[in-house]
């Protein structure tokens, strides 16, 4: 059964969230980390922005997918008033073992599509994402997989904002049933100092799927788990340096967190990021 505890904690920040956006001023303080954030809407105007970073590790909901070593990630987005599209890629190392389904990957590309409404305070992300895996050997089960997802942000205080998303997917990666993921964030932007604007902010995710072979693969046989991450990010013009520690509730039992690749165990991870126009 899910841990009625961690249930709790999730469900409580995002109430709190959600009752404070009622009476905020409007600002978009929410970044899903493995699909990049379209750019702000601006009426009905075309707009477009591009991205490359390096990163030491690149980490989504807890779980190293590059066996602890660096990558590069880039991004393309698009949109006409509250309707975006884009695509975010990234490489990856699952270790190519040969016989393993799915090891052999070495990069994903996502793509995706939704709207962004507002409602008084509020701003709403509404959309599809496909998550690939091209050229990798999947024979055992499916590694390409869709979420929808709905999500909700605003500002709390001055400089204050936080979000919540859901996500949920029919059939997750590796063809093993239902999952349902829910994420808080909350961020603060500072006055810049010298040249540089800081950011503080942190990630809380709880992630469930009532599958036996979800609960092996990313739960160490738990039927939940729970992730977050908060770190600094200074910005200078278009370039951002993001220092970020992760870490999960996942039970390392075994060395389920601490093996060869997928780790889960907490970690320091450096981004650098550049991003057009």
């Amino acid at each position: 059964m899910i841990d009625s505890r961690k249930l709790a904690v999730v469900w409580g920040a995002a109430s709190v969230a959600l009752m404070a956006l009622s009476g905020a001023a409007l600002a978009d303080g929410y970044e899903q980390y493995s699909a990049p954030t379209p750019p702000a809407e601006e009426g009905r105007k075309f707009t477009y922005s591009f991205s490359l970073a390096g990163t030491s590790d690149y980490v989504f909901r807890g779980y190293s997918q590059t066996a602890r070593d660096p990558t590069i990630q880039g991004s393309a987005d698009f949109g006409y008033g509250i309707v975006y599209l884009g695509a975010w890629a990234s490489g990856l190392d699952f270790g190519d073992t040969p016989g393993v389904s799915g090891s052999d990957a070495q990069v994903e590309i996502d793509w995706y599509g939704g709207i962004t409404p507002t409602w008084g305070p509020a701003t709403f992300d509404f959309a599809v994402l496909y998550y690939t895996y091209p050229g990798a050997n999947d024979f055992a089960g499916e590694l390409d997989y869709v979420e929808l997802k709905a999500g909700v942000s605003g500002e709390l205080l001055k400089n204050l904002s936080a979000g919540l998303t859901v996500f949920w997917s029919p059939e997750y990666s590796g063809e093993v049933g239902s999952v349902w993921t829910l994420e808080g964030k909350a961020g603060y932007e500072f006055h810049k100092i010298a040249m540089f604007t800081p950011t503080i902010d942190g990630v809380l995710g709880w992630e469930t799927g009532d599958d036996a072979g979800w609960q092996a693969a990313f739960a160490n046989g738990d039927d939940s788990y729970l992730y977050w991450n908060a770190g600094l990010a200074l910005a200078v013009d278009n370039i951002t340096f993001d220092f970020r520690y992760w870490d999960t509730d996942v039970s390392n039992a075994g060395g389920f967190c601490t093996g060869p690749v997928f780790q889960c165990d907490s970690t320091f991870v450096f981004t650098a990021k550049v991003a057009v126009p």
